[in-house]
C-alpha cells in the first residue's frame, strides 16, 4: 500500500497527478457531502481519513481515532476504504446491490472499493454508502466486535 507523508488533506491532494487529484477530489466531495454528523476528515495512516475524533470516542484498541472510511491513491488504482460498511451486513448488501444496479463492475479489495477512474464509481451509491453508518451505529458495531474478540 502506498502511504503518503502529507500532514494535511490539501498537501496530500497537491502531491497527486492531475487526473488522480481530480478523481480523488470528486469522491472526497461526495464523501464530505454525505458524511454523517460527528465524523471528521483528516490524514490517517497516510490517506485521507474519515473518523470519530478521540475527544468524542477515545476507547479504541490502538489509541487512534476510529476510522469509518478512507480515500487513497495507490500505485495501480485509487481506493475508497469502507471498513465500517463491510462490518455491517445490511449496509454491505445495499452497497453491493447499488453497484449491481448501476451496471458498473465493483472491484473489491480488502475493505475497499478500487477504481482507476471516476467513471468506475457510481457516485450515488458511494453517497448512500457513506451516509448509511451514523456515529452511534458505528460505535455499536465497533464495541460489539471488541466484545466478540475479547470473548464476550
Amino acid at each position: 500500500m502506498v502511504s503518503s507523508k502529507a500532514e494535511t488533506v490539501q498537501e496530500y491532494l497537491e502531491t497527486l497527478p492531475a487526473d488522480r487529484r481530480e478523481a480523488i477530489e470528486t469522491v472526497r466531495q461526495v464523501v464530505l457531502a454525505n458524511l454523517p454528523e460527528g465524523y471528521e476528515e483528516g490524514m490517517q495512516y497516510g490517506m485521507i481519513g474519515y473518523y470519530i475524533p478521540l475527544d468524542e470516542y477515545p476507547d479504541t484498541y490502538n489509541g487512534q481515532p476510529l476510522g469509518v472510511a478512507a480515500l487513497a491513491s495507490q500505485k495501480n488504482y485509487m481506493a475508497l476504504y469502507l471498513a465500517a460498511i463491510f462490518s455491517e451486513p445490511q449496509a454491505e448488501k445495499k452497497s453491493f446491490e447499488g453497484y449491481k444496479a448501476s451496471g458498473k463492475k465493483m472491484d473489491v479489495g480488502k475493505s475497499c472499493v478500487r477504481f482507476k477512474s471516476i467513471d468506475d464509481l457510481p457516485l450515488d451509491v458511494v453517497a448512500e454508502t457513506i451516509a448509511a453508518i451514523p456515529v452511534d451505529m458505528y460505535i455499536g458495531i465497533y464495541e460489539e466486535g471488541r466484545k466478540q474478540f475479547k470473548g464476550g
